[in-house]
């Protein structure tokens, strides 16, 4: 898997997004069982942030949880549920990393290669790479680094709330996760593609029987 993961990392592109996209797609994923991995899909218009669409499925799992490798186990639940959306998303927001990984290839930047789409990891906790933290206001941020390279931003999304940690999964830059983050808070700290994706999850398990 390390090998694969070097071999993606190689693909992936930083760079500026060349245009407005007009849908933004949230992913979400949690474990109801240890076995099954239920996955959530909302689709949001851009940039008034209304909900155009969400689907979800539930897969059963076979790869154990191993710290890093992540995307080998949820990438195959997050295909399934993408290939129900009917109204397909032109910018993708994935709860965890994008390029701020050990390797350089989180869930967003793996399935941003997967769905050739641009993406961007939203991660609530940190995992690789040193920082300071940003100012206590909305919108102060720092860069994270590996060494002297730049990989994500640590980003206050909400006054005086813990920040964000935010990292071009492909196809995207810096300057694009901080100010797609950004214009998609309202209000919360996170913004509302994952968020809405978490809170549909949460909302299903308690319904589902399983």
């Amino acid at each position: 898997m390390v090998k694969i993961q070097k071999q993606i990392s190689e693909k992936i592109v930083v760079k500026p997004l060349d245009f407005v996209p007009k849908r933004i797609g949230g992913f979400d994923l949690s474990y109801p069982k240890k076995d099954i991995a239920l996955a959530v899909c909302v689709i949001l218009s851009y940039p008034d942030l209304e909900l155009i669409e969400m689907k979800w499925s539930a897969s059963k799992i076979d790869l154990p949880y191993i710290p890093t490798f992540l995307s080998f186990r949820e990438g195959p639940a997050i295909e399934k549920v993408y290939g129900m959306i009917e109204e397909k998303p032109d910018l993708l927001f994935f709860d965890g990393q994008g390029i701020a990984h050990p390797r350089g290839v989180g869930i967003a930047s793996y399935m941003a290669l997967k769905f050739n789409k641009p993406s961007i990891g939203v991660a609530k906790s940190h995992l690789f790479g040193t920082y300071k933290d940003p100012g206590k206001l909305k919108g102060d941020f720092e860069y994270i680094y590996n060494g002297s390279q730049v990989i994500g931003v640590v980003l206050r999304t909400k006054d005086n709330v813990k920040p964000l940690f935010v990292s071009p999964g492909s196809f995207v830059d810096f300057k694009d996760c901080v100010d797609y983050t950004l214009n998609t808070c309202k209000g919360y700290r996170l913004p509302e593609p994952t968020r809405l994706a978490d809170m549909y999850t949460k909302k299903l398990r308690k319904e589902m029987i399983l």
